[in-house]
């Protein structure tokens, strides 16, 4: 209660939107977000949205449109073969929807509507783009429109003469280029020729340096965040320069690039169903993309369900983890781990903070990558007992695809394919909390937000 206010001099919440705003800019975020995969879902239960006109069931219209907006990849049906030019347009449009997030998506209609941007709209756009100062959050915007589309353009130009080359026409290469481009810059993991990545040439899919490296580069680059892109684009010469949050995004995820490449193609070196028959250079370039793709991206170049059981695991730990915050990537993000890692650091040499680059990391900081590290945990666990409950496949076969949708990476090793619709529904459940994020999507279900006038004695437990 207010003691220095009285009641009547009190402001009155407003209701409606504007008054959701102020209450839970969060809350408002996900039912946006739900809204939005409504409207692709419904779109996709057209006939016109199949291939043989036939009305798609509900599950899959629904989890086709969730893993489009959710940027994830995960598929109950092959994309080119099942439904048709306008399934395809229409899942495409929801993966451009679903890269710019729809906060930061709102925030561009706005602007575009009225040429300048409130305080309200300025704020979605904070919480979505993570932006420090809220001066900036208008000039970010813009910028994720107009580098976004470039980096798309671009990678579509560098893939359109590998499909002409291919023998396709100029119509079906465009669109297979523009399609890959969203796709990849996205991390949406869509394909849009049947049974995957096409074989393009005489040799294998994994040794099709230009189509598989273009595709691997959109991936990470579209993994580092829009707010990395910003200072990169501004400082890229000057890396000391660059802010605590960018120099961690940039170097985890270049850590975790060559890690899982050497882990990954140490493994798969000598298998003859995956990297073995290649040549040595071409298995370079197959372990290289399989350690880019678990940062959300989702393409494969070999059959993932291939691959040994070890590899598995590595690739789970991988698209745990994830890319960078405010990026089209999932998973509980490179910068948590790297938090969780350096308070680990501290600990164990006594020291009282968590330090790195010459800079301290806030308690505050670290207090948040606990609970995202430990709520991402909780999800998946309980999401992995009831999807094998429902489904009946192996632990291993369950928990790769509970941690692909969570993350929203789209790997699959060929458990999605034979869902049943109970397992469906889980899954999109799934995706929609990784892709919202597990803190927002707690704030957003939070009945009440309160601060507390004062603090308890303090007394340390014992740990460990």
């Amino acid at each position: 209660m207010d003691l220095e206010t009285p009641p009547s001099h009190r402001p009155r919440s407003r209701g409606g939107v504007a008054g959701l705003v102020r209450r839970s800019p969060a809350r408002l975020a996900v039912l946006a977000f739900v809204a939005v995969i409504a409207v692709f879902a419904v779109l996709l239960s057209l006939p016109a949205a199949t291939e043989s006109g036939v009305r798609a069931p509900l599950a899959d219209a629904v989890f086709t449109a969730v893993s489009a907006v959710c940027v994830t990849g995960l598929v109950v049906v092959d994309t080119a073969r099942y439904w048709s030019d306008f399934g395809e347009a229409v899942i495409i449009t929801g993966i451009w929807v679903g890269g710019f997030g729809v906060l930061v998506l709102a925030s561009i209609l706005g602007l575009l509507v009225s040429r300048r941007m409130g305080l309200q709209q300025r704020l979605l756009a904070q919480n979505e783009t993570k932006a420090l100062r809220l001066g900036e959050v208008g000039v970010l915007v813009r910028i994720v429109l107009v580098s976004s589309v470039a980096v798309q353009a671009t990678l579509a130009a560098v893939l359109l003469p590998r499909f002409l080359v291919a023998g396709e026409g100029l119509g079906e290469a465009l669109w297979h280029a523009v399609f890959y481009g969203i796709s990849s810059f996205n991390n949406a993991g869509f394909v849009s020729h049947p049974g995957g990545l096409p074989r393009l040439g005489d040799g294998p899919v994994a040794g099709d340096w230009w189509l598989s490296l273009p595709i691997a580069v959109g991936v990470v680059v579209g993994s580092l965040g829009f707010p990395v892109l910003l200072v990169l684009r501004e400082r890229w010469r000057s890396p000391r320069r660059w802010g605590l949050h960018t120099q961690m995004t940039v170097f985890g995820t270049l850590v975790l690039l060559v890690v899982g490449a050497v882990v990954i193609g140490g493994m798969e070196w000598t298998n003859d169903a995956t990297f073995g028959a290649l040549p040595w250079y071409d298995r370079v370039l197959a372990a290289g993309f399989a350690s880019a793709m678990p940062r959300s991206g989702g393409f494969s170049t070999v059959d993932v369900s291939q691959m040994s059981t070890a590899t598995w695991v590595v690739t789970d730990a991988l698209m745990f983890v994830g890319g960078g915050s405010a990026s089209t990537a999932g998973g509980i993000r490179v910068t948590t781990l790297a938090v969780l890692l350096l308070a680990v650091v501290a600990e164990a040499r006594g020291n009282r903070d968590a330090e790195v680059f010459g800079r301290r990391v806030p308690q505050g900081s670290l207090r948040l990558a606990v609970a995202v590290g430990l709520v991402g945990t909780s999800t998946v666990l309980v999401g992995t007992v009831v999807m094998t409950a429902v489904t009946g496949d192996p632990l291993d076969v369950v928990l790769f695809e509970v941690v692909s949708a969570f993350a929203t990476v789209g790997l699959s090793v060929g458990g999605t394919a034979d869902l049943p619709e109970a397992g469906k529904w889980v899954l999109s459940a799934l995706m929609v909390v990784g892709r919202t994020g597990t803190m927002t999507l707690a704030a957003a279900l939070a009945l009440r937000e309160s601060s507390r006038m004062f603090r308890l004695p303090e007394e340390r437990p014992i740990v460990g």
